[in-house]
């Protein structure tokens, strides 16, 4: 089943029928001790609803914050060591690839995160722009993984490639994250065989189309979570994406007006525009 944060509430969906959960906040259903549990209760007390309009469709965040796991696929692995052979930073990436330790960084709070249809922005003094489509873990405070969405992470190439230490100038800032349109709830881990797909539009015309599975994830789901909560807490739950296996090409960079469409299986389909 999904999970919608809207305008007018929060909905569940199942098998195409939606049920608006009375008096309940999307931060009320992230501290849910049996979120599943909870979603099956709603269903079974409450008749369907209308489905709400697209939109009135909210990102599916509230006070959580989203982090994210770096060089999680080998594509990624060699695209950051491609960005910085120049700069003497690509051997950094390499080692983080094999090392038993994840690379997992800060990404955004909820303020800067926009949601399906929205607009995402790249940076005003960037040159080389990409989208980067992710399964995205929402993990509640225990440190459970209780849902999962899309997640698209936006970054500056050319920034983090003049220099590592400059990640966060790279990946943070207002309307850097987009994440939607909904969560799905599960209490099992999502099938290797799940495709993520992004395509990317200009002008009316197919500019990058790009797809993985993932099965070529190198640290599974439950690995990067359990780094995340080591010697963290996060009282309100979090969401942490788990990097890309899909890069569009050295000379490609994002343009204002692109079109930016991601699909994962079992989720849906998140589509934003470029500022």
């Amino acid at each position: 089943m999904r999970i919608y944060r809207t305008r007018t509430g929060c909905y569940i969906e199942q098998n195409g029928a939606y049920f608006l959960i009375p008096d309940v906040t999307w931060d009320d259903l992230v501290l849910q001790d049996d979120l599943l549990g909870f979603c099956h209760s709603i269903i079974a007390s409450s008749s369907s609803s209308s489905p709400p309009a697209d939109a009135d469709i909210l990102p599916p965040i509230q006070s959580q914050e989203v982090w994210a796991a770096g060089v999680t696929y080998f594509r990624s692995r060699s695209a950051r060591i491609e960005e910085s052979k120049g700069t003497g930073g690509g051997d950094f990436y390499d080692r983080v690839y094999h090392a038993e330790r994840p690379e997992i960084f800060f990404k955004a709070t909820g303020r800067r995160v926009v949601g399906h249809g929205d607009k995402v922005r790249i940076r005003s003094d960037a040159k080389w722009s990409v989208p980067e489509p992710e399964m995205t873990l929402l993990i509640n405070p225990k440190g459970t993984i209780v849902g999962y969405t899309i997640g698209n992470d936006m970054s500056s190439r050319d920034i983090e490639g003049e220099n590592p230490l400059y990640l966060p100038q790279a990946k943070i800032y207002d309307c850097s994250c987009s994440l939607g349109p909904c969560v799905l709830v599960s209490s099992d881990p999502l099938p290797l065989q799940t495709r993520i797909e992004i395509e990317i539009v200009r002008a009316g015309q197919l500019h990058f189309t790009g797809a993985v599975q993932l099965a070529e994830l190198k640290r599974d789901s439950a690995t990067l979570a359990s780094y995340l909560f080591r010697d963290n807490s996060f009282p309100m739950g979090c969401f942490l994406m788990t990097g890309t296996g899909v890069v569009p090409p050295d000379d490609f960079t994002l343009l204002s007006g692109d079109h930016i469409r991601i699909v994962i299986d079992s989720i849906g389909t998140l589509v934003n525009v470029v500022a």
